[in-house]
């Protein structure tokens, strides 16, 4: 054996911290670019899911346009014409409109 064992036994030193540093910056680096700026919309979604209130006019995610008409735990009644009401789960509203009364 060309090698001896002495010196063949001293390349492997350990575990450094060195060699897991790129990972923990890539982690630090998807937290702050993905992760947080997900959290803080849908913590804002959730806020405004929690406070829709009757006559607010409402987009939901499959793209309809009314008037809430009726606000319980889980769903919505929206107006979309007159006359015309759907129930809608309330975490499917997308965005409220105006949140000001005009009839």
């Amino acid at each position: 054996m060309w090698v001896s064992p002495a010196y063949a036994q001293a390349s492997g030193q350990g575990f450094q911290i060195v060699s897991i540093l790129p990972l923990i910056l890539i982690f630090v680096i998807m937290y702050f670019l993905l992760i947080r700026p997900q959290q803080k919309k849908l913590k804002a979604h959730k806020a405004m899911v929690a406070s829709l209130k009757r006559n607010d006019r409402v987009v939901t995610q499959g793209g309809l346009i009314g008037r809430i008409s009726r606000v319980t735990d889980h769903e919505v009644e929206i107006e979309i014409a007159p006359e015309v009401k759907v129930m809608a789960v309330r975490a499917t509203i997308a965005q409220v409109v105006d949140a000001e009364n005009q009839d």
